[in-house]
């Protein structure tokens, strides 16, 4: 119960990161005494964020003040089954008549199936573009393909593909180009018990380039990935959230803090000095890499045509589509592509 109770005070950046190291989809407000303000959950925090909230503000304005409670000494397991199977509750904060935080029940101590729940099986197809070069690996990649560079004693694409079978994902498709025949000879002596079909790539064609070949493989969304990123994250809420916001194309986007070491100058009409803001911090949503895409847009991949995967965005805004956002923390992804990451991605994973 400690690790998730907050003060009404901290900051969405703060109440983020707090969400990603608990793993818990919930956090619980108490003032100073220990009473009950609210709570704040990883739906409010997409809210927040995706409503251009700074990350640097506090969460006050944006938890449930008034959620569902259960008073001690006055509730029985079947009172409290019923409100987690009816409303879908995380968790439900327990009180004393006053209002006192006393305890916290969670769904999978009170139903006992977490596993069905948390982790049900989201038999999805994947795609994983694995045809660059990775320059900026070499000279790993100068003998290597990218997604065959180690980490952690396990090839960066297997990392990636464990985190989709983890949720019951079988179907992999991988793009080859660059050093292609050593990727694929290297899964043939794998041979492992998911499934892979490769798509060849006569010449460099970008990351959506590379999708052209895939336009009638599927009858529903799909996950898109880079082969160099790895994201620690809820693969089936991210799915879910594409489902259900009706988007053609969901991007998983990393909320980052950049902070200029200096202070810069603001000056007014005339061009004179207003004022100085000292090591200003600037909040950013950076693209990961990660995507769900509806079959229908890869119809808007031109053939054998040069063709990045922001461009194809920019084609589904274009027609009037719905392109959704999915925020998650920093830490949740690592880019194994640049050396400064890799060398920290052994320490992070």
């Amino acid at each position: 119960m400690k690790d998730i109770t907050v003060k009404p005070d901290i900051t969405i950046r703060q109440a983020m990161k707090k969400l990603s190291q608990t793993g818990k989809k919930c956090l619980i407000i108490t003032d100073a005494e220990n009473m009950l303000l609210g709570t704040f959950s990883d739906g409010d925090l997409r809210k927040a964020i995706l409503n251009g909230t700074a990350m640097g503000d506090s969460l006050e304005s944006f938890y449930q003040q008034r959620p569902a409670v259960l008073v001690k000494g006055k509730y029985g397991l079947a009172e409290a089954k019923k409100l987690f199977a009816q409303y879908n509750f995380d968790l439900i904060p327990v009180v004393d008549e006053k209002g006192t935080l006393k305890d916290v029940l969670f769904w999978e101590t009170v139903l006992m199936n977490v596993n069905n729940r948390q982790k049900a099986k989201l038999d999805v197809p994947v795609v994983i573009m694995a045809g660059g070069k990775g320059s900026r690996m070499e000279p790993f990649t100068k003998v290597l393909p990218k997604p065959l560079v180690p980490v952690l004693e396990k090839p960066i694409i297997e990392h990636i593909i464990e985190n989709f079978t983890e949720l019951g994902c079988n179907e992999f498709h991988i793009t080859l180009n660059y050093k292609g025949k050593i990727l694929r000879a290297y899964f043939e002596e794998l041979q492992p018990e998911y499934k892979i079909q490769f798509v060849e790539e006569q010449e460099p064609l970008g990351t959506a380039g590379s999708l052209s070949p895939l336009k009638e493989r599927f009858d529903k969304p799909f996950f898109v990935t880079n082969c160099d990123i790895i994201i620690k994250a809820d693969y089936s809420s991210i799915y879910k959230l594409h489902l259900n916001g009706g988007f053609d194309v969901t991007l998983v986007a990393s909320a980052k803090e950049y902070i200029i070491p200096y202070g810069t100058c603001e000056l007014n009409k005339e061009g004179h000095l207003s004022h100085i803001n000292e090591k200003p911090k600037y909040d950013f949503l950076i693209n990961t890499g990660l995507y769900v895409l509806n079959p229908g847009v890869l119809r808007m991949i031109p053939e054998n045509k040069f063709f990045h995967i922001t461009h194809l965005i920019e084609e589904v805004k274009n027609q009037g589509l719905k392109v959704g956002v999915f925020p998650i923390n920093d830490d949740s992804w690592i880019d194994v592509g640049q050396w400064a990451e890799y060398r920290q991605s052994v320490k992070r994973l």
